[in-house]
């Protein structure tokens, strides 16, 4: 992938996103899509990660994602941030 086509997004997901597999779920499309970055569980029930890729496959992520009953995304604040240096994504705490 081009660098030029890659971005890298910070993100805070807010809902029911903790004790429904949503990191792990999270993991698995990023690896199936060819994102990389991490993922974590906050204390206050929110959900924080890091994406980089392409824009169309974190949009194909969170389209999947929500597709989880278990799983409802209430919130997400979405704050771009420079490309990383990176090539795995992985699953933090």
């Amino acid at each position: 992938m081009e660098e030029r086509e890659m971005i890298r997004k910070h993100i805070f997901v807010s809902g029911r996103v903790q004790g429904v597999g949503f990191r792990y779920r999270t993991y698995y499309l990023a690896q199936s899509l060819g994102l990389t970055g991490w993922v974590t569980n906050l204390d206050d029930g929110r959900v924080e990660m890091e994406l980089q890729g392409k824009e169309e496959d974190m949009n194909q992520l969170f389209r999947r994602l929500e597709q989880n009953s278990f799983i409802d995304i209430t919130d997400c604040t979405v704050k771009r941030i420079p490309l990383k240096k990176e090539n795995s994504f992985h699953v933090r705490g």
